[in-house]
């Protein structure tokens, strides 16, 4: 392992101690908010973190298994055991590595979306309802919460325009590490969404296309709601 890695991982190691020993602590406890911003930070640092504990297991193995090369009748299981070691040193070098790029900050954050009716008249409000009870469903299924901050709604169902800002506690994935919160997940429905089919409001069984632009945006912290709003 590189110099710089592992100085980097032992920085690392410090800090998820730190950590453990501020999330015991009565008056972190207390905090909420504090709570779970120390827990969300510790959540990050656990893959990497287990993984480079698993990578100095391993590391003191080989050493073992080089010693055991000078006793001929451990021999050839000590050369199982250094190619076995060398082999899984190497995937835990590529795991720790792609776990220390870097994230989005803002993908922790809540998202606003703003949903819009585009071309397409009466079809379209319905395809931009679809869109949100789409969202609204995927939200549920998460426990996220869903809040309606404005909305227009077409005479004939669905909506000319409606904003919602979408909050939830990330969740956790298969290999340890903390997914995205909901502008990570929602940031790339930014854009135009098209539909083919034959909406209700077409008599004749007609295919129309209908358009709505979706807009994604992070909820901004409130030291950033200061200085956009300075009164």
């Amino acid at each position: 392992m590189k110099p710089f890695l592992r100085d980097t991982l032992e920085q690392k190691a410090q800090r998820q101690a730190e950590l453990e020993h501020l999330l015991s602590q009565p008056d972190i406890q207390a905090d909420a908010k504090a709570y779970r911003s120390l827990s969300v930070e510790h959540a990050e640092l656990q893959p990497s973190a287990q993984r480079y504990a698993k990578y100095k297991q391993r590391e003191a193995d080989l050493a073992q298994a080089h010693e055991l090369l000078a006793d001929p009748d451990m021999a050839e299981m000590a050369r199982e055991e250094i190619a076995a070691c060398q082999e899984e040193l190497k995937q835990l070098i590529l795991d720790i590595e792609r776990l220390l790029i870097p994230k989005d900050p803002d993908d922790q954050r809540p998202a606003f979306i703003e949903i819009r009716a585009g071309t397409g008249g009466d079809e379209s409000a319905l395809f931009a309802g679809d869109l949100m009870r789409m969202y609204t469903r995927y939200c549920a299924g998460l426990n996220w919460r869903v809040e309606v901050l404005s909305e227009s709604q077409a005479e004939l169902g669905g909506y000319k325009e409606v904003v919602l800002r979408i909050e939830g506690a990330p969740k956790m994935k298969e290999d340890g590490t903390l997914g995205p919160g909901a502008y990570g997940v929602f940031r790339f429905e930014s854009g135009g969404h098209r539909v083919q089919r034959v909406p209700v409001t077409e008599s004749q069984g007609r295919i129309h296309t209908s358009a709505c632009t979706v807009a994604v945006l992070p909820e901004p912290d409130e030291a950033e709601a200061i200085q956009i709003n300075p009164s």
